[in-house]
């Protein structure tokens, strides 16, 4: 794949005229925009059909967490929708992982489901003393993927830090996600688990996420050329 259709913007605005904006002058630059549940509440599915008309692929960053008969409805109202990936939480389960593939899978094989491990907002004292798991950050995240790949996911969403662990248990077929990747001299916000775009790509990402260094940007296309380059180098 090109570095173009590697970069995934996140949309993560508040109106559709932002949303608008921000396609119509980086579709030519990027592969795949990220719509998550803040711009989605706002403004539902229409959403959707704004990114497909540039011709650029979905990233329905949905986060799904419920019973299975619930996830695997939404998710096949998600393939209906003409999503190009979706995600949801690893930590749902197995059962419920697997209800999304079926629900999606009875509507479009072709969509990738993608299992958010853990956010990367969080450390690993957060997840020992607030959620009182007893297993460290990286052995938390490749024990969540290797439940979302026997459920037939097609990848996670993983930091930089866990790439290469990732990449050596579970191979090159396994779709590897990155998000809080910031270019070099970026400042980190509040993800704490942040990589530059040329580290991702060298540690095995397939795909990058980048949005407050564009959001954020007097020249949003600007920025999004130099994240370009910084892949390919």
């Amino acid at each position: 794949m090109s570095a173009r259709d590697r970069l995934i913007v996140a949309l993560d605005v508040d109106t559709q005229k932002e949303a608008e904006v921000l396609v119509e002058k980086l579709s030519e630059f990027v592969g795949v925009f990220k719509v998550g549940p803040r711009l989605f509440t706002r403004c539902g599915p229409k959403i959707i059909d704004l990114v497909k008309e540039k011709n650029s692929r979905v990233f329905y960053d949905a986060k799904f967490y419920d019973i299975p008969s619930v996830v695997k409805k939404a998710a096949q109202a998600s393939a209906e929708m003409g999503v190009d990936l979706l995600t949801l939480h690893t930590l749902g389960g197995s059962e419920m992982m697997e209800a999304a593939v079926e629900g999606i899978r009875s509507e479009n094989s072709q969509v990738d489901v993608l299992g958010v491990t853990l956010l990367t907002s969080l450390s690993s004292r957060i997840l020992k003393e607030e959620l009182g798991i007893e297993r460290n950050l990286t052995e938390e995240i490749i024990h969540l993927a290797g439940l979302a790949r026997k459920a037939g996911l097609n990848g996670v969403i993983t930091s930089a830090w866990e790439l290469e662990e990732l990449r050596r248990n579970f191979g090159s077929d396994f779709i590897l996600v990155v998000p809080g990747i910031r270019p070099l001299r970026s400042g980190k916000n509040e993800q704490r688990r942040v990589s530059t775009p040329k580290e991702a790509i060298e540690k095995g990402a397939d795909f990058l996420v980048v949005g407050r260094p564009i959001l954020n940007s007097h020249d949003p296309v600007e920025i999004t050329k130099r994240i370009l380059r910084e892949m390919n180098h």
